[in-house]
């Protein structure tokens, strides 16, 4: 017993230290049992199958480039063309955060610094959680790699869509009101969304007004054959 438990320590180091894949059994344990100690064996959480991007066919009359996001569902679409868009799964704001509105992309910007609002600051305060006045841009940033600043009527409106630091909140109502993605996601959006970009935001309160999108499911031609 001991020296299966071994071996399957060595795997999981070895894998750790030349970027290989573990083997299902060194995974699979909770612990690993050492000569010296005992060393836990990280089990990252996994994001659920149905918010990794896909190619869809989504009917609208919504035009090329347009961004529209289903808080209610999580999920963001990127309109292509007629009956094509790419659907991402993105994070939404908890209760009490959410909203709805038709916005433009004001701003891009790659690793971005943070800058929690003065509100936010003093609400995590009365939490026992002090933030940064400023955080710069970073693997540790809550942004993540990427933010697109959402503007309206030619001011920003403090909400983003950008990456996260924390990716098992996708799908999930966990932020401030801001659109979370997975940082692969945000960059691979990022390259594709133009400043001055629509953004509908379908949320609490109908504020986007009269909108019409229809997600009929996974574009299979596109999904196998590219394009």
């Amino acid at each position: 017993m001991q020296t299966s438990i071994r071996l399957r320590a060595t795997a999981a180091l070895l894998a750790v230290a030349f970027a290989m894949p573990l083997p299902a059994e060194a995974i699979n344990l909770n612990r690993i049992q050492t000569t010296s100690d005992v060393t836990l064996v990280a089990q990252p959480k996994q994001v659920p199958e149905k918010f990794k991007r896909r190619a869809v066919r989504l009917q609208t009359n919504e035009q090329p480039g347009t961004i529209i996001i289903d808080t209610n569902n999580k999920f963001l679409y990127l309109v292509e063309g007629k009956n094509r868009a790419l659907r991402y799964g993105v994070g939404v704001g908890r209760e009490g955060f959410g909203w709805s509105g038709v916005v433009k992309i004001g701003r891009k910007e790659e690793w971005p610094t943070w800058r929690p609002p003065a509100e936010m600051r003093r609400r995590e305060a009365a939490k026992g959680h002090i933030l940064p006045v400023v955080q710069e841009g970073g693997v540790d940033n809550p942004l993540g790699a990427r933010a697109m600043y959402l503007y309206k009527g030619g001011r920003d409106t403090i909400f983003r869509i950008h990456g996260t630091n924390q990716p098992w909140t996708i799908g999930l109502n966990m932020s401030s009101g801001c659109i979370r993605m997975m940082n692969k996601d945000v960059e691979h959006l990022y390259e594709r969304a133009s400043i001055g970009s629509k953004v509908i935001v379908v949320g609490p309160g109908n504020r986007q007004g009269d909108v019409s999108f229809e997600d009929r499911g996974i574009d299979f031609l596109r999904t196998v054959f590219g394009g």
